[in-house]
């Protein structure tokens, strides 16, 4: 069977949280799940000296997997960046990226009338009309038909950038690999995916406005972030997947 392609498969121990799958790496020898990981990234495992799998904060990348290898006496160091996201049922919406909208503006070169925009979506700016369904910020069936079409465009010709940086990331800890894991002790379940496989499937569909005044940019929800207990944060703009729905893929 060609891994690449492998559905989900039934791990023999449970995930309870990304250390697990740092000590699952780590023990790749004796680790059956870790075995399968790294033949899927196309090693072949007699060919492997070491394998050293360490956590990683503030990135795309969650867990950084350094492979020595041995090929014709020539030794060679190859790392593989891996997000991680665990879930403890089939649906269930997961954050991939969140910020304050002007922390957005030079990545994707937002113009200043977009930025408006989007900050009386998250609340960020209070609504500029009476009468919203809630008074902390604007859905986007409120907005006038012509701004409407303005944030949806600007989302429509981004959307590739978007996708790529709110998944994969850029740089050198741009992450490479989605790995999903049932967040259970019995039973649980595991996918691996390159990421470019990961982007094409969720950023594929429309851009359009959800039934509940949200954005939908192919299977990815753009909202404001809420929550928070009414702080200022519940601000952020928001996006969310259902990593769990690569399963069924």
């Amino acid at each position: 069977m060609d891994l690449r392609i492998m559905g989900s498969e039934t791990a023999k121990g449970g995930f309870r949280n990304e250390e697990d799958i740092i000590r699952k790496f780590n023990n790749w020898k004796r680790d059956e799940d870790s075995q399968k990981w790294l033949k899927i990234m196309g090693y072949n495992l007699g060919e492997i000296d070491s394998v050293l799998a360490v956590k990683v904060s503030k990135c795309k990348t969650d867990v950084q997997v350094k492979v020595k290898i041995t090929i014709k006496l020539k030794n060679i160091d190859d790392v593989q960046n891996l997000q991680v996201k665990l879930v403890s049922n089939i649906k269930g919406f997961n954050q991939v990226d969140k910020r304050w909208v002007s922390n957005y503006i030079g990545l994707w070169n937002i113009s200043q009338e977009i930025v408006k925009l989007l900050k009386y979506y998250t609340g960020e700016l209070p609504p500029c009309k009476s009468n919203t369904k809630d008074k902390r910020r604007m859905f986007l069936y409120e907005f006038d038909p012509a701004d409407k079409d303005k944030l949806l465009k600007f989302f429509q010709d981004n959307k590739v950038m978007i996708v790529t940086d709110i998944l994969k990331g850029r740089g050198r800890m741009a992450a490479e690999w989605m790995l999903v894991a049932q967040k259970i002790e019995k039973n649980a379940r595991w996918i691996l995916k390159p990421m470019n496989e990961v982007m094409n499937y969720f950023g594929s569909g429309p851009v359009k406005m959800s039934p509940q005044g949200s954005i939908y940019i192919g299977k990815i929800t753009v909202q404001r972030k809420g929550g928070d207990g009414g702080r200022p944060t519940a601000n952020m703009l928001q996006f969310k997947i259902n990593p769990a729905e690569l399963f069924g893929k």
